[in-house]
């Protein structure tokens, strides 16, 4: 049999992905989350309800009552098309069906405080769903703009990993020569301008990336998850010291940030939360959106706000690793509590074997004491003694003063009026789209000081840091500090600044 010895040399060079031999291809089959929805005769419901209710709209998390009410109408209008006997079951039962392990179509949990379930969608899910929605027909299939991402993606790693200046400075050295020509052209009225079919071709690649990175945060979430049950896993079967144990959980946590995903996913957050990228973003959506050949595509509506997704979808995946390390912290601290109990118990036993043998002497050598000797101190290393100082009490005649006192100040309240500051929020940002805290208060300054600051932030934290308060939106970046400062007044009535330092707060629209 002849063999293309180039092609037989390329695979050597390029190893495959996945094995797709019978062997693998039977178990992902059998095990895989996505392979089973797709498989299963209840397809065209389960990823038709989950595409609408969590992808299409970018929800995180559901309660138990509002998903099975939505199921419960989409169940109403299939059996009112199909007839009664069309899904027979309740949509609680398939909620619970849809979550059970040997499905993982759902996942299925309680937040910390709560007794009411919560859902999410798992990434086999989404992933499911996004093939489904490869096999629609598109417009047209556009390959200039993948082909032109390949190529700036290889320009990048080039240029990135280059170590010698010489060539480093003589590449830049080229692209400004070229940006100048192209300066010049433009200057001279040769202004080359994207074709409809180009124009088409990139905002179709834009919004399938836009999608894809939506998804990538559930399976980064996922990730972290699965990291935490290892986490607690070795902490249920560890039985060495506590300290050794602590020092290899903190390594597993540093392992997060240190991966090449933690780095990668901070560095897109950091990219994210810049109000300068996040403008730039709105304006240059704002204007392609405009255009006609755009116009054409009947884009998803939502493409216009993707970067607030990006924002929301981010800052869920960073509050679910803050409450996988609150809850390790309490895992670890009833691990302590039980050690403690534990140490009282044997302490307890010791003392109840003393008792047991206090009347009955035990005879021979009962305990050996190594290295027993007597302990010497020297006269002179003794420290002198120091006499007690006795205060001396001076007898006072204490006078009542008859001044009236006015005791109505000891009811005075401070009242913050939120809708004002709801109000001063709303206000700026109808001249921008977003600003922090620190610039609001440097244009609006604090009138009541700290109780007012508070109540700020209590309209930051009004129900979620990612949830709607009126007509705009506050975000909270933890990993950013910024000074507020405001003038008061002191106790004799002079007026003083005071200072707080608390975590970055931005409102956006």
């Amino acid at each position: 049999m002849w063999k293309n010895p180039r092609a037989e040399a390329e695979s050597k060079d390029w190893p495959p992905l996945l094995s797709l031999d019978h062997a693998s291809l039977a178990t992902l089959r059998d095990r895989h989350p996505a392979w089973r929805l797709l498989a299963s005769p209840h397809a065209p419901l389960i990823a038709s309800f989950l595409q609408r209710t969590f992808v299409a709209t970018n929800v995180r998390l559901m309660s138990e009552a509002d998903l099975a009410e939505a199921l419960e109408d989409e169940l109403f209008v299939l059996r009112e098309q199909m007839g009664p006997d069309a899904y027979p079951r309740s949509a609680q039962e398939y909620l619970n069906d849809w979550a059970a392990p040997d499905r993982g179509w759902l996942r299925k949990f309680y937040k910390p405080g709560t007794d009411e379930a919560q859902f999410d969608l798992t990434p086999a899910t989404e992933k499911a769903i996004a093939w489904l929605a490869s096999l629609t027909e598109r417009p047209f299939v556009g390959t200039e703009s993948r082909l032109l991402t390949l190529f700036a993606l290889l320009e990048q790693i080039s240029a990135g990993t280059e170590a010698d200046p010489i060539k480093r400075v003589a590449d830049l050295r080229k692209k400004r020569g070229e940006l100048d020509a192209e300066i010049a052209r433009v200057l001279a009225g040769d202004v080359p301008l994207l074709d409809d079919t180009a124009v088409k071709d990139r905002f179709q690649q834009f919004q399938q990336l836009a999608r894809e990175l939506l998804a990538d945060f559930r399976e980064v979430e996922q990730n972290f998850r699965l990291l935490d049950r290892k986490v607690r896993e070795k902490i249920a079967l560890w039985q060495g010291a506590k300290g050794a144990l602590l020092d290899e959980i903190m390594g597993e946590r540093d392992a997060i940030g240190d991966s090449d995903q933690g780095r990668s996913f901070r560095a897109f957050w950091d990219f994210l939360m810049s109000s300068r990228r996040q403008e730039e973003l709105s304006q240059r959506l704002g204007q392609v959106l405009t255009l006609p050949a755009v116009a054409q595509l009947s884009p998803d509506p939502r493409t216009r706000r993707v970067h607030h997704d990006w924002l929301e979808a981010g800052e869920h995946t960073q509050r679910t690793v803050a409450q996988l390390s609150q809850q390790l912290r309490r895992f670890l601290d009833d691990r302590a509590f039980l050690e403690n109990r534990r140490i009282l118990d044997l302490l307890r036993g010791i003392e109840g074997n003393a008792l047991g043998i206090r009347d009955a002497t035990p005879s021979g050598t009962v305990m050996h004491i190594d290295a027993m000797g007597a302990d010497i101190e020297l006269p002179l290393e003794r420290p002198l003694f120091t006499p007690n100082v006795k205060p001396r009490l001076t007898d006072l005649a204490l006078v009542a003063d008859e001044d009236d006192i006015d005791t109505t100040r000891l009811f005075d309240q401070i009242v913050v009026d939120k809708a004002r500051l709801r109000s001063a929020v709303q206000r700026v940002l109808r001249r921008q789209p977003q600003i922090t805290l620190r610039e609001l208060l440097e244009a609006e300054p604090l009138r009541q000081g700290l109780a007012e600051l508070v109540a700020y932030l209590e309209l930051a934290h009004a129900t979620d840091r990612s949830i709607t308060l009126g007509d705009f939106h506050a975000l909270i970046d933890e990993t950013a500090e910024e000074p507020i400062r405001w003038e008061a007044r002191n106790a004799a009535g002079d007026a003083v600044m005071r200072k707080a330092r608390l975590p970055r707060v931005i409102f956006t629209r």
